[in-house]
């Protein structure tokens, strides 16, 4: 039988007034997710709030959660804030970024709307899950750019999706089978704008999530977290009283 042990914390940063991220840890069901409302567009923390909101109410109404479920919310959330903006932004957009992992009997679920992100940590190896829509992925896609160039690219904060910008939202997915002793990790790009998959890497050598998930936080202010950072751990078939601090191994970072 699966066990799951998470951590989830969001903080607005050291250069912006407000938080306009928000999380959802539901562990007992299986579900978390983090939200981005866009920066530069009107009521973001609304739009992120919004999403997280929508997503928990359709995961408590049910005992059958799943993918199409979790799609469906999203769908939802999409159609009130397209419903929101017309109403009270005068054409103004609000929207937000969206990742969410789901975790069943067997397998694990991404599903994911803009550059929010979702990686996973096996076998001391890391691996960024989901991949980012924004614009520089679509020019290394054309073979306009290198995929080396798209991190500094001047469009590099561009996305090209996310919920409440379009009626019709198209999400993401991908599942797996999990493992026992993968480690999980959704986050805004707040926390992979400061530090690099490798850095993120390091940190997970952590046994405690909780610590890791604040070593985390804490070297993203280090490094002057010019937006919100919202992070997630979670891992899978945990059992704590056997965890031994000396048994640490070292991560590897792999690029897909």
């Amino acid at each position: 039988m699966r066990q799951v042990v998470s951590h989830a914390q969001t903080h607005k940063g050291l250069v912006r007034k407000c938080n306009e991220d928000a999380c959802l840890d539901m562990a007992d069901s299986g579900v978390w997710l983090v939200a981005d409302g866009m920066g530069g567009h009107a009521a973001g923390d609304i739009a992120s709030q919004l999403v997280v909101d929508t997503v928990k109410v359709a995961v408590q109404r049910t005992g059958d959660i799943s993918l199409q479920l979790l799609t469906e919310s999203l769908q939802q959330a999409n159609d009130e804030l397209c419903h929101y903006s017309a109403r009270n932004l005068q054409g103004r957009t609000a929207g937000s970024t969206v990742v969410m992992l789901m975790i069943d009997k067997l397998h694990y679920h991404f599903l994911w709307a803009g550059d929010s992100r979702g990686y996973l940590l096996r076998n001391n190896v890391l691996r960024q899950v989901t991949r980012d829509h924004s614009q520089v992925n679509e020019m290394v896609d054309e073979g306009l750019i290198d995929s080396s160039e798209a991190e500094q690219h001047e469009l590099a904060n561009v996305i090209t999706r996310a919920v409440g910008v379009d009626p019709n939202l198209t999400v993401d997915v991908i599942s797996g089978v999990w493992q026992p002793g993968d480690l999980f990790l959704l986050c805004s790009d707040g926390l992979n704008k400061e530090l690099s998959d490798e850095e993120i890497c390091h940190y997970l050598t952590h046994n405690n999530i909780a610590e890791a998930n604040r070593a985390l936080l804490h070297s993203t202010l280090v490094a002057g977290a010019r937006d919100n950072v919202t992070c997630i751990l979670i891992k899978v078939d945990v059992n704590s009283d056997n965890v031994n601090e000396k048994d640490k191994t070292i991560p590897i970072y792999i690029k897909n």
